[in-house]
């Protein structure tokens, strides 16, 4: 089914092309190695159950070739049968994580284009698709294909999922004054302790360094950019770097300690493009992102795509876990912070969702002599060029 809109010149499919197919390592959860003779033996008794048709093509030798008739036999609208071929290639997935990997067979507009259809395929007399439960640490619910033996699922675990959305109890404008407040409050102590810390973090410089290499003297915006200290490090290394960060006093601080940078008061949900070029050559989010809710994330990367270049790069640092951690002392002064601790798997998801290629992702352990106690996840993406 994929091959088949994929690359059409070469379909249908020989038993070697078919077996090459089977065995691919992209695009396959799980990967597979089977030898030609399981591949064949398969395709027979699939046509058996008269969803393969086996053709003979008469160019030069006469070659066997395989064709697939499932979708003629359930009758599948060109939606359903793209999703369907990418349950069938990937294993559950959420709906964020379907549209964009079924781009090359089919375009969804959005999300709920995505959803719509999967209940579709749920409410046939005969369901073609089941949705799972929400796990712990899931913060979307999965889909799985039902047209053959279902893997044996997790049983849900007894606990509850710690709720990441509760950050919005009051409602985002609240949370964001709290926000304000707090990095106000903290600006100068938390500036003494960490304008050195690029120092201590080798992976971090190295990840910088890529990006810096990859602007090539363009315009960089760091959203969050609190005392500037990476801010600087990308305009000392030659890039053309922006800080932006949502409260005034850090944007103060960070004047002060860089005055030869270029620093202003914004909110990265309504970031807009650079003054010089018509986009940014990459955007960082660098631990900007750990107060929102997951609910909000789709719509802030959304934010920090929309302005970049074409081929330009989004950089997101974050906590992974499955927590929320409130904090009311934070270097010495008295706050109200909510930090949120992200699943790795969601914010891929999300990243991927905006469209962005290309995607990378980093988790890497606490570093106890800093005394961090939480894991960091990197998420590097591009839009297409």
């Amino acid at each position: 089914m994929e091959k088949q809109t994929t690359v059409p010149a070469s379909y249908p499919l020989t038993a070697n092309a078919l077996r090459t197919a089977c065995n691919q390592t992209s695009n396959r959860e799980p990967v597979v190695d089977y030898d030609q003779g399981t591949v064949e033996r398969i395709a027979r008794s699939l046509k058996d159950r008269g969803l393969v048709r086996i053709v003979w093509v008469d160019t030069g030798r006469r070659t066997l070739k395989y064709h697939q008739t499932l979708d003629e036999r359930l009758e599948l609208e060109a939606d359903e049968r793209a999703l369907l071929t990418v349950l069938l290639l990937r294993g559950e997935q959420a709906p964020g994580e379907l549209r964009t990997r079924t781009e090359r067979l089919h375009g969804f507009a959005d999300r709920a284009e995505v959803e719509a259809c999967l209940r579709r395929m749920a409410g046939r007399p005969e369901p073609l698709v089941r949705e799972l439960e929400r796990r712990p640490g899931q913060q979307d619910h999965r889909w799985i294909h039902l047209l053959g033996p279902l893997p044996e699922l997790a049983a849900p675990i007894a606990a509850e999922a710690v709720d990441r959305d509760a950050v919005l109890a009051d409602g985002a404008d609240a949370r964001d004054a709290r926000v304000r407040s707090s990095y106000d409050a903290v600006a100068t102590s938390y500036a003494d302790e960490l304008l050195d810390e690029l120092n201590k973090l080798p992976f971090e410089t190295w990840l910088l360094d890529r990006v810096i290499a990859h602007a090539a003297g363009l315009p960089v915006v760091e959203v969050g950019s609190g005392p500037g200290h990476v801010t600087a490090y990308l305009a000392d290394h030659d890039a053309d770097a922006t800080g932006i960060d949502l409260s005034p006093a850090m944007v103060d601080e960070a004047r002060r300690r860089f005055p030869d940078r270029n620093f202003q008061v914004g909110d990265l949900r309504r970031l807009g493009r650079p003054p010089t070029s018509p986009g940014w050559a990459a955007v960082l989010a660098w631990y900007s992102l750990i107060h929102l809710a997951p609910s909000e994330l789709p719509d802030a990367v959304a934010a920090l795509v929309r302005p970049l270049d074409p081929g330009g790069w989004l950089v997101l640092g974050l906590h992974a876990g499955a927590e929320v951690r409130h904090v009311e002392e934070f270097f010495g002064h008295e706050v109200d912070l909510d930090f949120v601790l992200h699943d790795p798997a969601y914010v891929v998801g999300v990243v991927e969702a905006a469209g962005l290629v290309d995607v990378e992702w980093y988790l890497r352990g606490p570093i106890t002599a800093r005394q961090e106690t939480t894991q960091r996840l990197y998420v590097v993406g591009r839009t297409a060029s």
